[in-house]
This record gives structure tokens, sequence and C-alpha cells, in this order.
């Protein structure tokens, strides 16, 4: 077992995203994991990412506030405790429309390492 305290997580930064702070939590340089990357994410109203793409999976969960993803032109609003899973290679846009911060948890299907 690998027990991350959240005081030694340490923040990331992400490309083409605005007005956000992350923190890994296990993956990549924060280790613990191999094939997932999982991290904890705050959006200020108006901060976002994207547009991208990119080929790893992705499940975001909505902690509080409320997130705009927008998949192939069409929006959908995700509250507290709602969901979702962002295909390999779908081009997404994630924004917070709102007026309070935004926290996500983000999970990310990582390469298998050998």
């Amino acid at each position: 077992m690998h027990v991350k305290r959240f005081a030694d997580a340490k923040p990331y930064e992400a490309p083409n995203h605005r007005g956000y702070s992350s923190l890994r939590l296990f993956g990549a340089e924060a280790g613990g994991a191999k094939n997932l990357i999982f991290g904890y994410s705050h959006f200020l109203p108006g901060g976002g990412a994207g547009p991208d793409a990119s080929p790893p999976e992705k499940i975001y969960f909505v902690l509080r506030g409320e997130l705009t993803v927008i998949v192939n032109g069409k929006e959908t609003v995700l509250k507290a405790n709602d969901s979702c899973v962002i295909e390999p290679n779908e081009t997404r846009e994630i924004i917070n429309r709102g007026n309070e911060i935004c926290s996500i948890v983000v999970a990310v299907v990582a390469p298998a390492t050998k």
C-alpha cells in the first residue's frame, strides 16, 4: 500500500490550463501508481482547460461548484458529485462559468510501465 498525505501532495502545471491550481496525488512523478495519474484541481471562475485532445482516457469527478464540459460542440454542466469520461483523443474544453471555485478530482489512464 502507498499512502499519500494531503500535506505532501505537490502542485503541477498542466499544459493549456488557465485560472487553476492542481495537485498530483498519484502517478507520474508523484509515484504510487503505474497505470493511473490521479490529481486534485481547483478552477477559479473563468478558469478552464483546452480545447485540446490527448490519447489517455480521463475521468472528471466534481467535488464542488460547477464545470462546463464541451465535447463536439455539446455543452454539459457537471455539478457536485457528477462525473464524466473523456474518451481517448476526444477534443474537450472545460470551463468554470460559475462564481465559485470548482474543485474536481481527475483520473488519467497512464501508459503501462515496463
